[in-house]
């Protein structure tokens, strides 16, 4: 059981981030599980229901901060939340995880990994894990701490509860939000976007136990990675609400336009407010 409230988790949230104050995220009526990190600290989530129901909805599944030491990467996500809250016309269901790692965030320093010392981002379970993840970690990272990958896929409570979320929620579409690297990455069917306002297409590849990896290439669904250029720097307002619209414009373009078979004959839980 988490040890931590929605309420205690903002307070630590706002303190520890400049950008979001402890009531904008009380505001944004996140939603505690079960699930919690290795510390005790909840994992928290919140749905947005279209506002269009002319077809069953398309899903996209939001995440921020599965790296800890990625502030940005968090403070923008809650950012798009509040749009999220506004938009009259926004024709998607998203599911979004604004902190997937509050260990690493609130931790002292924060880190990129959790709180065992695990790259969350190296930590799903691909096919070519236990074949690959250590055997990259030891000769392509040189044992980089930053990168480890765990003893096992899935080894982490953190990872196990992302799995799920993609298990249950059914995604069409993933974007996830980093930083710094300043560019689009892209992994999955089709092709790729080639600018999100300010973030230009650059792809980075995939790695053993990679959300890219195991969603994109294994799944097939498109899994948008956002790089912002700094960890500790917001894009500014314009920057930020030009790859808001890209993004929407492209997911609206490109993602399948009749509702996947799987629950969606008999599930109506998008047509209720």
């Amino acid at each position: 059981m988490p040890l931590a409230s929605v309420s205690a988790a903002c307070q630590a949230l706002g303190e520890r981030l400049g950008s979001v104050d402890v009531q904008t995220c009380l505001q944004s009526d996140l939603q505690i599980t079960q699930a919690a990190s290795v510390n005790g600290q909840p994992l928290l989530y919140r749905d947005y229901l279209p506002r269009s129901r002319r077809v069953a909805p398309r899903r996209v599944l939001l995440l921020g901060g599965i790296h800890g030491d990625e502030f940005s990467a968090v403070s923008v996500v809650f950012q798009w939340m509040k749009r999220l809250q506004g938009e009259r016309f926004q024709p998607f269901h998203w599911r979004v995880i604004p902190c997937a790692n509050p260990d690493g965030l609130l931790g002292d320093p924060a880190t990129r990994m959790n709180a065992h010392g695990v790259d969350l981002n190296r930590n799903f379970p691909t096919p070519d894990w236990k074949a690959d993840a250590m055997q990259y970690w030891e000769q392509r990272t040189h044992r980089d701490p930053r990168r480890y990958p765990g003893p096992a896929a899935l080894s982490e409570p953190e990872t196990r509860w992302l799995l799920q979320q993609i298990n249950d929620f059914h995604p069409d579409a993933i974007v996830s939000v980093h930083a710094p690297y300043g560019v689009l990455d892209y992994d999955g069917p089709d092709e790729p976007p080639t600018r999100f306002g300010y973030l230009h297409l650059h792809q980075l590849g995939t790695y053993p136990g990679s959300l890219g990896n195991y969603a994109g290439v294994n799944l097939g669904l498109p899994v948008i990675t956002l790089e912002l250029p700094h960890a500790g720097i917001m894009p500014t307002p314009a920057q930020s609400q030009r790859v808001w619209g890209d993004m929407l414009s492209w997911l609206q373009a490109n993602l399948p336009k009749e509702p996947p078979i799987y629950l969606r004959l008999t599930e109506k839980s998008w047509e209720s407010d």
